[in-house]
């Protein structure tokens, strides 16, 4: 076997040009292969020309059987996943008369479902071979319901608690589950637009984020966390 088929491998879902292709890079750089998944086969593509030993897979994250290929995917092309992200999100605004439920609806099913598709896909082998690690990135809409925010806040809230009965449930078995709380606006060209008055310390900026993505998932097993906040300094909570 040689030294890149010994290389740990991490799946990241949600890889954009904001905090999933941070994380992805922040993995491959600490010598993982990384497993890429997004709708966007173009954007992924870049990623996998950058990133040595990384593989694109086109992915609805919202179809169970399309994970579910994606993972066997992984499996064959890189090997059983360590370390899996689960970073896709999909969030609309109004109020909950403005609203069309169906875009709840949608919300739902990228923001919660996937991961539930997901942790289906990866948990077994994570079981059997004892360790693992499943990192959620969440926002402080999972904490609270803003009136603005009400066909988002609900489907994040039940994320953060489907993250948690998993970590409940993979905790003994060897399992660290994780769950990050992002309350910050993340800094991103169109953030940057729409935030004029911003200096850049006002920002989260991804590759930060990332940075404490990967140490979480490399806690010592007598010192696992499960609910994080990352935030930054000037950020008011």
């Amino acid at each position: 076997m040689s030294a890149a088929e010994k290389a740990p491998v991490a799946l990241v879902a949600g890889v954009g040009r904001g905090t999933g292709g941070a994380v992805a890079r922040r993995y491959a750089a600490a010598g993982y292969r990384v497993a890429l998944l997004a709708r966007s086969e173009s954007r992924m593509k870049e990623f996998e020309a950058e990133l040595e030993g990384s593989l694109a897979i086109p992915c609805d994250v919202t179809d169970e059987a399309a994970v579910e290929a994606a993972v066997a995917t992984c499996r064959a092309e890189l090997g059983e996943p360590d370390v899996v992200v689960h970073n896709a999100a999909r969030g609309t605004h109004g109020t909950f008369m403005e609203i069309d439920p169906a875009d709840m609806e949608e919300n739902f099913r990228v923001n919660t479902m996937s991961l539930l598709y997901l942790a289906r896909a990866v948990a077994p082998a994570m079981i059997e071979r004892g360790s693992g690690a499943i990192m959620v990135t969440g926002n402080t809409s999972a904490l609270r319901g803003k009136a603005n925010f009400s066909a988002f806040a609900p489907t994040k809230a039940a994320q953060r608690i489907l993250a948690e009965s998993i970590a409940r449930d993979l905790g003994p078995k060897g399992i660290h589950v994780a769950y990050i709380v992002i309350d910050a606006v993340i800094d991103l060209r169109w953030t940057r637009r729409s935030r004029p008055d911003f200096k850049d310390e006002d920002f989260a900026h991804p590759d930060d984020l990332a940075e404490s993505i990967f140490q979480i998932s490399q806690q010592p097993r007598s010192a696992w966390s499960f609910y994080t906040e990352l935030r930054p300094f000037k950020e008011p909570w």
